[in-house]
């Protein structure tokens, strides 16, 4: 208890009464929860945060706007919940190099609105529209947009983080092609907060597009519909695909992007070269959506070859026949790599029998979020090659020793 005292009085000290409150309920990480919750405005307070922690060895869970807290691992405890919500604002918006710096906790909605008055765009569009900047680094999201600009670990330059024991570091810069030092930024990415406090990020931008297309065809089967990907491959933003039932019809849509009145005549070349495609000024309601609710579902992440986009349709359909689970598929059809969505509420067994079956065909299933009874009966990262998991072991000890930051969240509980 004096120990615990000791180390709420350090953390109203170095932050202020107001930024220090005892958690309840709603502050909860995948069901554990923690004793207090700091808010922090940026790195300088982020620092003095972890400073603190470190002194009295509380374990740290950092959190934005809190959409996907619950995704990965559960957390084996958490002492310290770090709020950065409040370290908003673009810093620098370099529109001449296409360049946006930010703090971690700003909506991407704001960083948008305030770059696409220079006629530009961060070429991300997760399906949560509240994320953070931080919280799609370290939770590695992407839209699907991906497609034609590349991940959220290829637009990322440059990024602050803060360690375990309030030690600030910097990696990238601001501007584009910088190759001095390691590349941090790929580390941090998808880290889910288990190797620093991201702070600040900066970000390549592209220019904004005038008008956008989108081609949409309905497939009765997996074979017609794997036809529609590989004829769509017309350097589309993105080519997105929706099952919404497991032996169901599949929509293939196609966006393309470009001048006013050319990205029309394109897409209507793209809809005439596919057969039986519709040209729609609009994307249609279930583009960029998870298949799933992203706060009481159940979601997972497939990946495979593009070229095995066929056997993957119809490995998902068998698994949900066998399990006689209801398993929606969507997502990008054109990489390979698709979310599946079932209710909160399936059988953690069947869920479990289910993703057994599919990690025997896909190159990996992640299960990105779950009640906790599914995380009881499944690892939600699956089998990981022992010189891997190594490697990403020798990573945590390198930057966080003693184990403070969201331990157990990662792969292998790391």
């Amino acid at each position: 208890m004096v120990t615990t005292t000791q180390a709420r009085a350090a953390l109203v000290s170095a932050l202020g009464a107001d930024n220090v409150r005892d958690a309840d309920e709603t502050d909860a990480v995948s069901g554990v929860r923690p004793q207090w919750v700091a808010t922090v405005d940026g790195t300088e307070r982020a620092s003095a945060a972890l400073r603190v922690a470190d002194e009295h060895g509380l374990r740290v869970v950092p959190r934005g706007s809190g959409s996907r807290l619950d995704w990965g691992g559960a957390p084996e405890a958490v002492d310290l919940l770090l709020d950065v919500s409040a370290a908003t604002g673009v810093v620098e918006h370099a529109a001449g190099d296409l360049v946006v710096t930010a703090k971690a906790g700003t909506p991407l909605a704001d960083v948008q609105r305030a770059v696409r008055a220079a006629d530009q765009q961060l070429a991300i569009d997760p399906p949560v529209p509240s994320a953070t900047l931080g919280g799609l680094v370290a939770t590695g999201t992407s839209g699907p947009c991906r497609h034609l600009f590349g991940g959220i670990r290829d637009l990322l330059i440059g990024i602050t983080a803060v360690r375990a024991d309030g030690t600030v570091t910097v990696a990238g810069g601001k501007v584009v092609k910088n190759v001095a030092g390691y590349d941090l930024g790929k580390l941090y990415t998808g880290s889910l907060g288990t190797l620093g406090v991201i702070t600040e990020v900066v970000f390549r931008l592209h220019p904004l597009a005038a008008e956008h297309r989108w081609i949409s065809v309905v497939a009765d089967d997996p074979a017609a519909a794997v036809d529609v990907v590989r004829r769509s491959q017309a350097m589309p933003t993105a080519i997105e695909l929706d099952r919404p039932e497991p032996a169901g019809p599949v929509a293939v849509c196609a966006q393309l992007e470009g001048r006013p009145t050319t990205t029309h005549e394109r897409a209507l070349r793209l809809a005439d070269a596919v057969g039986g495609a519709t040209v729609l000024d609009h994307a249609p309601e279930w583009w960029g959506k998870y298949p799933f609710d992203p706060a009481t579902g159940i979601g997972l992440r497939l990946g495979v070859p593009p070229a095995s986009l066929r056997r993957l349709l119809d490995d998902t359909r068998a698994a949900a026949a066998s399990t006689g689970l209801p398993l929606a598929l969507r997502g990008a059809a054109g990489l390979g790599v698709l979310h599946a969505g079932l209710p909160g509420d399936a059988d953690p067994d069947a869920v479990a029998e289910l993703v057994g079956a599919l990690r025997a065909r896909c190159e990996y299933v992640v299960v990105e979020r779950a009640p906790r009874a599914v995380h009881e009966v499944v690892d939600p990262w699956g089998p990981v090659a022992p010189g891997v998991l190594n490697l990403l072991r020798r990573t945590k000890d390198q930057f966080d020793p003693q184990r403070r930051l969201a331990p157990g969240r990662f792969v292998g509980g790391i």
